[in-house]
């Protein structure tokens, strides 16, 4: 390969690893998102989002200081100039929790583009998608942008999505689990469908959770316990950054396909 044409080719790959995303007309180029619970402190998870190289990072707005300037404030370490602040539902078991917390949000903050969930009980954490759509609805009228947390459920995806949700996230197992994807065939069907962005949402616990789903066709993907509690958290923030990047760039390479025997890697004819 002569040097024009390997000129070319680098610039080839790092145009393809540029591969930014939109969703609700904005736009980001990574495809990881962060959150800011659990921390050892506001430091050490400001380090992990730049090891990450985060550009949206998940806010409780019923747990994490934003607005009391008496304690310390997360907006002192992360800047959210610099990162986009997504303020989530957190600990809501009902639509009208959810609505109110966003409502506040919006007041404090003046944010719309914001992540809801709406859980069914404090011991799965798992969504009641019920009162998920219903919130949707009202807050998508209200000139919210949700982005919706969910279950894996193709189904439910869709209503979400026709329901004003600018964003799916579908979880790829229980909330803090780490159990990785646990319904994979879903998953992929509720990407293949959708129109929004998708994006697993909890579940991950390591690296090789975070590059199947983007293997999957996922648009990115969302974790917090699988960087806060991993003994080295700025460490597994930066693996976490490799593995969501070469989960997407295998996706869209196009992986080889299964054989159920061995095929050689190299031709048997005229073998000497």
């Amino acid at each position: 390969m002569d040097e024009a044409a390997v000129k070319q080719r680098t610039l080839d790959v790092a145009l393809a690893v540029h591969d930014p995303w939109t969703v609700a007309g904005r736009t980001f180029t990574s495809r990881l998102i962060v959150g800011t619970g659990k921390y050892k402190s506001f430091s050490e998870n400001a380090r992990a989002v730049e090891a990450s190289g985060a550009e949206i990072v998940t806010v409780a707005v019923r747990r994490v200081n934003v607005s009391d300037p008496q304690q310390p404030m997360l907006v002192d370490f992360i800047d959210p100039k610099q990162v986009t602040y997504l303020p989530n539902t957190a600990g809501c078991f009902t639509a009208e929790e959810a609505i109110r917390t966003l409502r506040l949000a919006r007041e404090a903050g003046g944010w719309t583009l914001v992540k809801l969930e709406v859980l069914g009980e404090a011991k799965t954490l798992y969504p009641d998608m019920a009162e998920t759509l219903r919130a949707t609805e009202i807050l998508a009228k209200e000139g919210f942008e949700p982005m919706v947390y969910c279950a894996d459920d193709p189904i439910a995806a869709k209503k979400l999505e026709d329901a004003g949700a600018v964003a799916i996230m579908p979880l790829g197992a229980p909330i803090g689990s780490g159990l990785g994807l646990q319904n994979e065939v879903m998953i992929r069907i509720i990407v293949e469908q959708a129109k929004v962005p998708v994006l697993v949402d909890a579940g991950v616990g390591t690296a090789s959770d975070a590059a199947v789903a983007m293997e999957l066709g996922c648009t990115g993907v969302l974790m917090n316990t699988a960087i806060a509690e991993a003994k080295d958290p700025v460490l597994m923030a930066r693996a976490m950054k490799l593995a969501v990047e070469g989960g997407r760039l295998a996706y869209r390479a196009g992986r080889m396909g299964k054989r159920r025997y061995a095929d050689p890697s190299s031709p048997l004819a005229g073998l000497i």
